[in-house]
């Protein structure tokens, strides 16, 4: 963190004793980088691997470690060897003089950091902060920016019970567990104030203040700073605000995004650290910009001018491609939580209102979150070319925008490459593509040339082994689920048998909304049936995936899969894996041959599932819908149905549906069982190796911070008057 001219004070709460041999495992504990590090995780899961393969979270194996288990550690040169070398890895990257991306291209930056606020964030399944996409995209963001040296601090909510774990029952219904998890035994330490106490700030909430602490979780180079109301100083009504992860009541989720963006800006105020650039990620954080306003109305700005003053250096994402889906609440609840604050100020609060309502004069509308962080944003962006679009025709009138006018730029959306990659694979780079491949993620001639250099024989071997690693993960999991219904033992040891590893597997994990259409698949059942069970070819598909406790007809796409999993003719060749997390995410991206995408076009903004597989060799299969639209080359994986969508849902549905079995019927199928005189098949390497080297550098958080560091954040911080080389009017 060179760039920034502060430093965090911190404290570990856990109960960790360690030989001084050893002292820095803590560090490294606390440390997220180890998240994205194999050498880090392979080191921790040494110590004791029964206890990292329970938590796979290093703070909670190292709580666990009987004293006495070290002495044997001290002796064990091949733990003492891995301690030492993740040290150097570990040092080398946390280096202050770092060559990194920012420090080469703006080595004379001098402004505040880039602040980033986002309601999620996926760094790792042990730490319950994310629910989908968008936290999985918040958490690479994080990643990203570290690895790349950016001035960055990430800010957002610290849920005690975090989102639901899923089980799903022998009849289909999921049921919906939230846990109480104790942050002491989590990467998470409480950040200290001045007067080396956790850091607390107030926010003001109608007779009354809410009171949040601070705790930091440390990605890398970068901190993030998360926010938590479970303290004894609130009332017992207060305390859950930061409770579960989208909470489904209106008040109480109205009072979460208040507490994360009035709230976050106080942290940083408190911390004395100005930004140079604001970035909403999402209108969840909208309300932020409340609350510069306020501070501004207390210095003697007037209302106008402190609008605009919040708005040129205000980013802002939107990752919503339907109106329908943007956060929006009733104007009397809002104007509840924000007459205190205008009548502190003396702000009009019609005119407060009204920069949340699409259309001012109408009054019988709900105050929309992305259109306050619009009209207080001077950069707007969509998360892929077709959502960019996408959103000029939704939000065209809030901008007053001309026809041909596109207010809302694109920056598509990637995925962080190291945290995705299976470690076999990453092995298999490291040989033909040297470690430099992890300098080089945004080059695409690069991988081009460099996936050419990996041997058929060599990829196709890899891949069978993530391929195993993904059926051993499966067969556990769906044991444990088997076992708690009730299954006998015999029907318990089939599952050894479920999964082949040479049969043809297809993924498909997501949140089971219903316009991302799970069940296109199961149209014509009958040919369904068929293709799957063709005993020349056959083929398994694995499922995973959530729906939200009030999505009941998410729920029910859910229980029609299982269902078909359990009970129906194709039970092994549909497969259903409860409670989808990071882990089983991971496995699969890295497991699968084809992974399939079915939105019904155009609701999926971007999607970066698809993103994560062919990192590690696996083709996509998807509708021309979000970042598919952008990948050119037709050897990277297969369209289903064409560009274009019809008036009529359920004609669409036929059509799509019949374009997904012919493609799986007469192409993917019959590529994938072609095999050559050495056994292999040739073909289908090459579009392995064709969908590596097309997506991998395009679509990876490495770009995609790029982007909006040259396209917004050192604009937005221009803006502010930050300088770059010197000069304030240097253009770059």
């Amino acid at each position: 963190m060179d760039k920034l001219p502060f430093r965090f004070h911190s404290a570990q709460l856990a109960d960790i004793e360690l030989p001084k041999e050893v002292a820095r495992l803590r560090e490294l504990a606390y440390n997220l980088w180890w998240t994205w590090t194999p050498h880090a995780r392979r080191m921790f899961s040494h110590i004791q691997p029964g206890l990292w393969a329970m938590y796979r979270n290093p703070v909670e194996l190292l709580i666990n470690i009987e004293p006495h288990h070290w002495e044997q550690l001290l002796e064990d040169e091949i733990f003492l060897t891995m301690y030492h070398s993740v040290l150097r890895e570990f040092d080398a990257y946390m280096k202050p003089a770092a060559a990194t991306w920012f420090n080469q291209n703006y080595p004379h930056y001098k402004g505040g950091p880039f602040v980033y606020f986002s309601t999620e964030f996926g760094w790792h399944e042990s730490l319950h902060t994310y629910s989908g996409g968008l936290g999985i995209l918040s958490g690479d963001h994080c990643k990203s920016a570290s690895d790349l040296g950016l001035p960055f601090i990430a800010i957002g909510p610290l849920y005690k019970n975090g989102y639901f774990e899923q089980e799903v029952e022998p009849d289909g219904r999921q049921q919906h567990f939230y846990p109480a998890y104790d942050f002491a035994r989590l990467p998470l330490m409480p950040l200290l104030g001045d007067d080396g106490r956790q850091l607390t700030v107030s926010v003001p909430f109608p007779n009354r203040e809410i009171h949040v602490r601070v705790w930091l979780a440390q990605v890398g180079r970068i901190p993030a700073l998360l926010l938590d109301s479970d303290i004894p100083k609130n009332e017992p009504a207060d305390r859950p605000i930061t409770g579960q992860l989208y909470v489904s009541g209106r008040e109480m989720r109205i009072c979460q995004e208040l507490l994360v963006g009035m709230g976050g800006v106080r942290v940083l105020q408190a911390l004395n650290i100005e930004p140079s650039c604001w970035h909403m990620n999402e209108g969840h954080c909208a309300f932020l910009t409340l609350e510069r306003i306020r501070a501004l109305l207390h210095q003697g700005v007037a209302f106008p001018a402190a609008c605009k003053e919040v708005a040129k250096n205000s980013v802002f994402t939107t990752h919503t491609p339907v109106p329908a889906g943007n956060e929006a609440f009733d104007v009397a609840l809002v104007r509840k939580y924000v007459k205190q604050c205008c009548d502190e100020t003396g702000a009009d609060i019609n005119k407060l209102l009204a920069l949340g309502l699409p259309h001012p004069d109408a009054t019988n509308e709900p105050f929309s979150l992305t259109v306050l962080a619009i009209r207080l944003s001077t950069y707007c962006n969509g998360v892929s070319q077709l959502h960019g679009k996408v959103s000029n025709d939704m939000w065209r009138h809030v901008f007053h925008a001309k026809p041909k006018e596109e207010p809302v730029k694109a920056i598509t959306n990637g995925v962080h490459t190291q945290t995705w990659l299976g470690w076999q694979m990453a092995d298999l780079y490291d040989r033909y593509l040297t470690p430099a491949w992890r300098q080089n993620l945004m080059d695409e001639m690069f991988w081009k040339r460099g996936v050419t250099n990996i041997p058929d024989a060599e990829l196709w071997d890899v891949h069978a082994i993530q391929k195993d690693n993904l059926i051993r993960c499966v067969r556990a999991r769906v044991r444990t689920q088997l076992a708690r219904h009730g299954c006998s033992p015999d029907e318990l040891r089939e599952l050894e048998t479920l999964l082949n590893r040479d049969s043809l597997t297809i993924g498909f994990a997501r949140r089971f909304a219903t316009y991302k259409r799970a069940d296109l698949l199961f149209r014509d059942f009958d040919r369904l049936r068929a293709i799957l069970k063709n005993p020349r070819r056959p083929i398994q598909i694995i499922f995973a995936g959530k729906a939200h406790p009030a999505d009941k007809p998410g729920q029910e796409l859910i229980r029609r899969i299982f269902e078909v999993s359990r009970y129906s003719d194709l039970r092994g060749h549909i497969v259903f894996v409860e409670n989808y997390n990071m882990r089983v995410a991971r496995m699969l991206v890295q497991g699968v041959d084809v992974w399939l995408n079915t939105p019904r076009r155009p609701h999926e903004a971007s999607g970066t599932s698809g993103m994560k597989a062919p990192v590690n060799g696996a083709i996509n299969f998807s509708i021309a819908d979000g970042w598919w639209c952008e990948v050119q080359n037709p050897d990277a994986g297969w369209t289903i149905g064409n560009h274009h969508t019809t008036p009529n849902p359920d004609q669409q549905d036929h059509e799509d549906s019949q374009s997904l079995y012919d493609l799986i019927e007469n192409t993917i199928a019959p590529l994938y069982y072609q095999r050559g005189p050495d056994g292999l098949p040739g073909e289908w390497i090459k579009h392995m190796k064709a969908s590596i080297a097309t997506v991998l550098p395009r679509f990876s958080t490495a770009r995609m911070v790029r982007d909006y560091v040259e396209e917004a954040y050192l604009p937005a911080a221009k803006r502010a008057g930050a300088t770059l080389n010197g000069s304030t009017e240097t253009q770059w």
